[in-house]
């Protein structure tokens, strides 16, 4: 039995490590698969959830968050759970104001302007305080899913969460967060440091609390280009992977394992899979063949079928799964969308491109 199955907290026995042991690079019978936003509105149960309640109140109720986990492992025979939460929980946490705004989504109703407003965030943040819900949503997720499959954490990562913060929304060009970098360099890095720290706490406590892995969104990288990348993100990606570890050690906690998702960052996928992570996540813009041939041999990798692949009919959607499994082997391999669920699309077709996964992955094993 390996550490991951048995937990200070006592946490139920886990029945299905398909997930973590791919994560980790040992072999599996099948592949294994989850999809980013399984969570999500294409869900009748979870508009039904979420009806009645402001989105960043849901993220705040444990018990809410914890409902909105489970609904679609109740459909479908997922190999993870990831935890219902938002990525602009941590700006929220510096002191910052997000509303969710209907049709518009989520929005910053004092976007950071001039360098001077770095001077309003909160310099010192105590995680427990400011992000204790999703603490407390982990540990009863973690409970309620009886060991059924792990459970993974997550945060955006800092210059994502700097673009938010600059642009006070989304943006198609990224303009007003990019020309921080251009114009503020230096406070551009001390943004994104203060970041950092707060991420890498808020990683730990959510290992602590009982995620099993870790994922870092790096939704943004596509509007950086290289050069941009190597002085802006990357440096805080292996910051926060280093450091994460580092005090998961310190702190006797289990040692998962990290996966990184950069949006769009082909340019450097070597460098991705050499910044502490074990799984490297694509999207769909990237040949399999072409990355793994960039990532090399010790890093799992994940992805990457466009989401509008699940707009196809069943039997197509099966046959580009199959495509998928034989181009990125069954192996140090974890099936997922090149991006998240769209609000639009049917439960299933979610279903059935996870059995496709189950069915040919095991197939090809056999054979």
């Amino acid at each position: 039995t390996c550490s991951f199955c048995h937990s200070p907290k006592g946490f139920p026995k886990l029945k299905n490590d398909t997930f973590l042991r791919a994560a980790r690079g040992e072999e599996t019978e099948h592949t294994p698969v989850w999809c980013m936003r399984q969570a999500g509105r294409y869900l009748p149960e979870f508009r039904e959830t979420r009806a009645a309640q402001d989105f960043f109140a849901t993220c705040r109720s444990p018990k809410l968050c914890c409902e909105l986990t489970l609904q679609p492992l109740r459909r479908f025979p997922l190999d993870a759970a990831i935890i219902f939460s938002d990525i602009l929980v941590v700006p929220q946490a510096l002191g910052m104001e997000v509303v969710m705004v209907p049709g518009k989504g989520p929005t910053f109703t004092e976007p950071l302007k001039e360098v001077e407003d770095l001077l309003k965030l909160r310099q010192k943040v105590d995680v427990t305080a400011e992000l204790g819900y999703v603490f407390q949503a982990i540990t009863l997720t973690r409970h309620s899913l009886e060991g059924r499959v792990p459970l993974i954490g997550f945060s955006g990562a800092p210059w994502t969460l700097m673009s938010y913060m600059i642009e006070g929304g989304g943006s198609s060009t990224m303009a007003k967060a990019k020309s921080w970098l251009y114009r503020h360099p230096e406070a551009s890095h001390q943004l994104l440091r203060l970041l950092a720290d707060v991420i890498i706490d808020y990683l730990v406590g959510q290992v602590a609390a009982g995620a099993q892995a870790l994922q870092l969104f790096e939704s943004h990288a596509g509007h950086l280009g290289p050069e941009q990348f190597q002085e802006f993100a990357l440096p805080y990606i292996r910051d926060i992977a280093q450091a994460v570890k580092s005090k998961l050690k310190e702190e006797g906690l289990p040692l998962v394992p990290m996966i990184i998702f950069a949006k769009d960052a082909h340019y450097a996928l070597r460098d991705l899979a050499h910044a502490g992570y074990e799984v490297v996540g694509l999207d769909w813009t990237i040949q399999p063949q072409e990355a793994r041939a960039q990532t090399g041999k010790d890093v799992t990798l994940q992805g990457n079928l466009d989401p509008c692949a699940l707009y196809a009919p069943k039997e197509k959607i099966g046959e580009l799964v199959k495509k998928m499994l034989e181009a990125f082997g069954t192996q140090r391999y974890i099936a997922n969308l090149g991006h998240g669920l769209y609000p639009d699309m049917n439960p299933e077709n979610v279903g059935a491109f996870v059995e496709a996964v189950h069915a040919h992955s095991r197939h090809i094993n056999k054979h």
